[in-house]
C-alpha cells in the first residue's frame, strides 16, 4: 500500500475584487514543494458539503490543496448573501489560482483546477484560458445552459423564470433578493428537484441544520443559467482533463457532457452508475477519488 501522509489544514483568505474569499489550505507533511489542487463547489454550495473529504484525500496522497468559498457564500465576504454571480465566480477562480501561485512551499508550476457540477463548467472555461495549469478535474460538470435549465418540467421552468424576473427587478430597485430553494424534492419549487437530490444533499451536509438552512439562492440566476454553456470551450483546452460523469445524472445530462468531453484533446472520461449528487457519498466516493489521485499521479508525477 502507498504511504499516507499526515497533513495540516490552515484557515487562509485571499482577496477577490473588493472582498476576501475564505479558504482551507491543506499541506502534506514531509513532501517538499508538492503540486497543489484548487477546489471549489458547485451550484449554490460551499466547502462544508464534502469538499473537505476530497482535499483530505489529496493531502494524504502527497498533494497540497486549497478549498475556497466564492464571494457571497459560506465563510467568504460579500453582501447580499447567497447571490450566484457567474462573472464574480470566474474572478474568484482567477484570484484563487493567483493566490496559490504566490505561495511558498508548493510547486507553483503544477497547479490543478478541480471543479464539480457548476464549478466543473467554470474549470472547463478556466482551463481553456489559463495555459499554465498542469491539469484539470471536472466531476459531473455543467456544460450546457439549455440542457441543464430545461431538464425540468415546463411548469417548473416557467415558475423559475418568473421568480428570476421578480428577483432581478428587486435587484434593480435596491431591495433584498427574492430567494428560492437551491435543491428540493420532486414537486417543490427549487432550482434542482431530481428524485433523491435533497436527501443526498442532507447526507453531504451530515444533516447539520445550520448548513441546510442556507439551501437557497437569489432567484435571478434562473435567468442566467440557460445562457451559460462552458462546454463550448472544450476544444481549446490543451492540458490533461479528467472528466467524471454520472450515468443517471438529470441535473447535467450525460449525453451533452459526453459530447463535450469528446472534444477535449487530452480528455480522459470515466462514467459511474450513479446520480448527480452521489459521487460525494458512499459507496461511490472512494472509487471517484482514487481515480482522481491516479490521474494526478500519471500526469504530474507521484509526489510520494
Amino acid at each position: 500500500m502507498s504511504r499516507q501522509f499526515s497533513y495540516v489544514r490552515s484557515d487562509v483568505t485571499f482577496r477577490s475584487g473588493d472582498s476576501r474569499c475564505a479558504a482551507w489550505l491543506y499541506g502534506p507533511d514531509g513532501v517538499e514543494n508538492p503540486p497543489i489542487v484548487v477546489l471549489a463547489h458547485g451550484f449554490a454550495a460551499f466547502r462544508e458539503l464534502r469538499l473537505d473529504a476530497y482535499a483530505a484525500r489529496f493531502a494524504q496522497a502527497g498533494y497540497a490543496a486549497l478549498v475556497f468559498d466564492y464571494r457571497h457564500w459560506g465563510a467568504s465576504e460579500g453582501s447580499p448573501r447567497r447571490v450566484l454571480d457567474i462573472a464574480k465566480q470566474h474572478a474568484d477562480w482567477d484570484a484563487a489560482i493567483a493566490y496559490v501561485r504566490g505561495l511558498d512551499g508548493v510547486d507553483t508550476g503544477r497547479v490543478v483546477a478541480w471543479g464539480t457540477s457548476f464549478a466543473g463548467g467554470h474549470v472547463l472555461r478556466l482551463a481553456a484560458r489559463d495555459r499554465d495549469l498542469a491539469a484539470a478535474i471536472v466531476q459531473v460538470p455543467h456544460v450546457s445552459g439549455p440542457a441543464s435549465a430545461f431538464s425540468q418540467s415546463p411548469a417548473l421552468v416557467s415558475r423559475l423564470i418568473f421568480a428570476g424576473v421578480r428577483d432581478q427587478v428587486r435587484a434593480w430597485t435596491g431591495r433584498p433578493p427574492y430567494r428560492m430553494a437551491a435543491v428540493g424534492r420532486p414537486g417543490d419549487i427549487a432550482m434542482m428537484t431530481s428524485p433523491g437530490a435533497y436527501e443526498q444533499v442532507e447526507r453531504m451536509g451530515d444533516m447539520r441544520e445550520e448548513l441546510l438552512a442556507e439551501n437557497d439562492v437569489a432567484a435571478r440566476i434562473a435567468l442566467r443559467v440557460p445562457f451559460y454553456s462552458p462546454g463550448r470551450h472544450a476544444a481549446d483546452i490543451d492540458v490533461p482533463v479528467l472528466v467524471q460523469l454520472a450515468t443517471r445524472d438529470d441535473v447535467t445530462p450525460i449525453d451533452k457532457a459526453q459530447a463535450v468531453a469528446r472534444r477535449i484533446p487530452k480528455g480522459e472520461v470515466h462514467t459511474y452508475d450513479c446520480a448527480h449528487f452521489e459521487p460525494y457519498l458512499d459507496p461511490y466516493f472512494d472509487t471517484i477519488i482514487d481515480h482522481q489521485i491516479g490521474f494526478l499521479d500519471r500526469h504530474l508525477g507521484d509526489p510520494r
